[in-house]
């Protein structure tokens, strides 16, 4: 393969490594608002963002930990035949598949750029009574599918060397 194939492959895997291992802590900030929330129902008046910004923060940990986990391979598999095929038939395989995925990564793509557009235009806000801009967890949803689009790419490009016998190192 190409340098130029293999340098995006190993700058992509890097970045989102250290991204998926950054916000893998971001489950414990989520606890936190949680925790919160339970005690000022307890002990004194509740919180009205505390289950909206626990939304925001979980919304944000699972966008922006999807290239991590496709990167590591830990997706939801049916694995009746896919286990005891070769590492080639298996690299075909997802070649095939992960056509399909940029298909769907691009219109979710497309529609989160359309609403963190329209978020941006005319400030829109939550409805609930807390009322937070919705710009900040859009923008990060764009982002968190973009890196899943490079990450996807990268996959793509490490099966197709090993499809056509040519590992990458």
């Amino acid at each position: 393969m190409p340098q130029a194939l293999q340098t995006y492959v190993r700058v992509v895997d890097a970045f989102n490594r250290r991204v998926g291992r950054i916000v893998m802590y971001g489950v414990f900030v989520m606890m936190g608002i949680l925790l919160y929330s339970s005690i000022s129902k307890t002990l004194f008046l509740p919180a009205s963002w505390t289950l909206e910004l626990a939304q925001f923060v979980m919304a944000g940990y699972y966008l922006l930990g999807g290239a991590y986990s496709l990167q590591l391979d830990s997706h939801v598999r049916m694995d009746l035949l896919y286990g005891r095929w070769s590492p080639k038939t298996k690299a075909i395989v997802d070649v095939i598949t992960i056509m399909m995925l940029f298909v769907y990564l691009f219109f979710l793509l497309w529609g989160g750029v359309s609403s963190t557009t329209y978020a941006l235009q005319y400030s829109e806000t939550s409805y609930s009574s807390w009322s937070p801009y919705m710009a900040p967890i859009k923008i990060v949803m764009v982002i968190g599918i973009v890196l899943t689009f490079l990450q996807a790419t990268s996959i793509f490009i490490k099966d197709l060397a090993i499809a056509l016998g040519r590992p990458l190192a």
